[in-house]
């Protein structure tokens, strides 16, 4: 494997962790008002699930985008993921969170891992506009999504609400991170 191909593997993995802290920060704040095992398992399994679909329909809609902007799309691309990020990081600074989501019902499951995925969603189209791994990517993604929300849930279950902001902000430190990088 040469320098690129370890280049491209360290990027996907590290939007993948940085997707995954969105969930894991949200699973905390769910775990503190407590939830049941099956519960963790059921939401975790979703939102893996929803890590997968949103960012492969992303690379899909990225690429046709790509080919619209031509040479335009680097920085595209590199300005959504600055958007994306400082949105995180954003939302992570804000006090009043409404939290309204019954994340017990199955359609509460599927909106609440509907809403900690959207921004697989914009980083898959990103990374449509780029030359990258499509099942790597997409794997990596629900993996990491998955894994992040069940230590999420389980952690909230045991630990206080401050963690949740400060991981949320540090994915969006991340893509933000490296929507600079493909601008510059």
């Amino acid at each position: 494997m040469n320098t690129a191909q370890w280049g491209e593997w360290f990027t996907i993995i590290l939007m993948a962790f940085a997707l995954g802290l969105d969930a894991f920060s949200l699973g905390i704040g769910i775990g503190l008002r407590g939830i049941r095992l099956l519960d963790v398992l059921k939401l975790s399994v979703i939102i893996a699930i929803f890590h997968v679909v949103m960012p492969l329909i992303g690379i899909f809609t990225g690429h046709y985008v790509g080919e619209l902007l031509g040479d335009v799309a680097a920085s595209a691309g590199g300005a959504l993921l600055v958007l994306l990020g400082a949105h995180m990081i954003y939302n992570s600074l804000q006090k009043n969170k409404s939290d309204t989501i019954h994340y017990r019902s199955t359609w509460g499951m599927m909106l609440f891992a509907f809403s900690v995925s959207i921004d697989s969603f914009s980083v898959g189209v990103s990374l449509g506009m780029f030359a990258s791994d499509l099942i790597l990517t997409v794997l990596l993604f629900g993996a990491f999504g998955g894994l992040m929300s069940i230590c999420g849930l389980l952690l909230g279950r045991r630990v206080g609400e401050w963690v949740g902001s400060y991981g949320e902000a540090f994915g969006g430190l991340i893509l933000l991170t490296f929507g600079l990088r493909f601008l510059f």
